[in-house]
């Protein structure tokens, strides 16, 4: 077992900074890092906590101007967008 503490743990889920999405107003055109190990202190943004956890932003280009729904959970099936994961609508989905 590899106990050396200067060792970054990775960590094999991300944490759940907020049950529900971010909804936050993007610019068309412009990149983003949507934060996916759930550290970050600037949601749903990346602010790279997550170095040395194994997880990596994933980045965008807003296509539009406009208000978005970004995954607060961090185990959306649509990644990096909200898709009601936390709130059950996938089950919903599976059950129609």
């Amino acid at each position: 077992m590899d106990d050396d503490p200067a060792k970054p743990r990775q960590r094999k889920l991300p944490r759940v900074p907020q049950v529900g999405p971010y909804v936050v107003q993007v610019t068309a055109g412009t990149r983003y890092r949507w934060c996916s190990c759930g550290l970050s202190k600037t949601q749903p943004w990346c602010d790279d906590a997550h170095l040395g956890t194994g997880f990596e932003p994933i980045e965008f280009e807003a296509p539009v101007s406009g208000e978005f729904h970004m995954c607060g959970c961090k185990r959306s099936d649509n990644k990096p967008f909200c898709f009601g994961n936390c709130r059950g609508h996938q089950r919903l989905l599976k059950a129609t």
